[in-house]
C-alpha cells in the first residue's frame, strides 16, 4: 500500500507596507513568486488598520513614509501584546547607525538596505519566520482557549480542541460520535481535503451537519506542525448583513465579498450570481475602494475577520 504523502505547509504571509508603488509591484510579484502570500499597506496607518482584521507571518516595513513612518508604526504595532511575536524587517535606504538603531529599537528583529538584494531578503524572511512560528505555535491554544478552535496534524489528527470547540462538534455531530482523541470522521475528511490544496490563511470548508451547517476558516500553521482551524456556524443572510454595515457595502457587493472570501474566483462567483465576470470585476473595484485595500487577499483577510468576531 502506498503511503500518502503529507500536504505542504501553506503560504506564509507577508504584509509589505510601503509608499511607492513601484517598490509594492516589485515586492509583491518577487515574494509571490517565493511561494508567498502578499498583503500591502501604504504606509503605517493603513498598516495598523489592516491589523485590525488579520495577523500575518511577517511584516516588511518601510522606514520613511507620510502620515506615519515605519518607526512609528512598529512602535505602535509592538505596543500591543497580540502582536509581540510578530516579526518586522525594516527596508529603506536610510543606513546611517543612528536609524539602525532607531529601527531596531522601536521593535524590528532585522534591517535590510535599499536596493534589496532579493536572496538576502529571502533567506532573512525564511530564518525569522521559522523562529517565530515555532516560539508563537505553543501558545496558540491559551490564545483560542475561548474559542470555538482546534488544531490538527498533516494527517488531519487533532492535536487540540478548545472546549467550545468540543461543544460545538457534539452539538453538530450527534448521531456520528468520534472516537476518543479523533474528530467526526466528515471533519476530519473535509479538513483533510483542504489541507491537499496548501490553502492559504483565510480559506474556508464548509458542510452540512446533523443540526446545521459548520463552517471552519484556516488560520495558520505552525512550525510545530499545528493546523489552526476557528469553528463558527454559518448564517448566511446574516453574514452579507454585517459585511454590508461594518464595510459600507451595497447588498450585491456584500454578496460578492462573502463568495470571495469563501475562496470563489470571479468566475465562480459570476455563475454563483448570474451576473456577468465584468461585473464581478466592476463590484470588486468598488469593495477594494470602499473598505481601503489594494487587493483581493487584503479585503479578504478583512472579511474573514469581520465574520468571525
Amino acid at each position: 500500500m502506498s503511503r500518502t504523502e503529507p500536504p505542504e505547509p501553506p503560504r506564509p504571509v507577508i504584509l509589505v507596507v510601503d509608499d511607492t508603488p513601484d517598490a509594492l509591484r516589485f515586492l509583491t510579484s518577487t515574494l509571490e513568486q517565493a511561494g508567498m502570500t502578499v498583503l500591502i499597506a501604504i504606509d503605517g496607518l493603513t498598516a495598523l488598520d489592516l491589523l485590525k482584521h488579520t495577523i500575518p507571518d511577517m511584516i516588511l516595513m518601510d522606514a520613511v513614509m507620510p502620515n506615519l513612518d515605519g518607526f512609528g508604526a512598529t512602535e505602535r504595532i509592538k505596543a500591543d501584546p497580540a502582536f509581540q511575536h510578530l516579526p518586522i524587517i525594516f527596508m529603506t535606504g536610510l543606513t546611517d547607525t543612528e536609524h539602525v538603531v532607531r529601527g531596531l529599537d522601536a521593535g524590528a528583529i532585522d534591517f535590510v538596505s535599499k536596493p534589496i538584494v532579493i536572496d538576502e531578503l529571502l533567506a532573512r524572511i525564511r530564518v525569522h519566520l521559522a523562529t517565530a512560528r515555532i516560539a508563537h505555535g505553543s501558545q496558540m491554544a491559551l490564545d483560542m482557549s475561548g474559542r470555538p478552535a482546534l488544531a490538527v496534524d498533516s494527517a488531519g489528527e487533532p492535536r487540540w480542541l478548545t472546549p467550545a470547540a468540543s461543544e460545538m462538534l457534539e452539538r453538530l455531530f450527534p448521531s456520528r460520535p468520534s472516537a476518543p482523541g479523533r474528530l467526526p470522521e466528515p471533519l476530519r475528511s473535509s479538513i483533510r481535503r483542504l489541507q491537499a490544496t496548501r490553502p492559504a490563511p483565510g480559506a474556508r470548508l464548509t458542510m452540512e451537519t446533523d443540526e446545521g451547517t459548520l463552517e471552519a476558516g484556516f488560520l495558520r500553521c505552525t512550525g510545530s506542525d499545528q493546523w489552526v482551524f476557528r469553528l463558527s456556524e454559518r448564517h448566511e443572510g446574516k453574514e452579507k448583513r454585517l459585511l454590508a454595515v461594518q464595510h459600507g457595502l451595497t447588498s450585491r457587493e456584500s454578496e460578492v465579498l462573502l463568495w470571495i472570501s469563501r475562496g470563489k474566483q470571479n468566475r465562480e462567483v459570476s455563475e454563483i450570481l448570474q451576473i456577468s465576470p465584468r461585473t464581478v470585476n466592476k463590484h470588486l473595484e468598488q469593495i477594494f475602494e470602499k473598505m481601503g485595500v489594494e487587493n483581493r487577499a487584503s479585503a479578504t483577510a478583512m472579511a474573514v475577520t469581520t465574520l468571525a468576531r
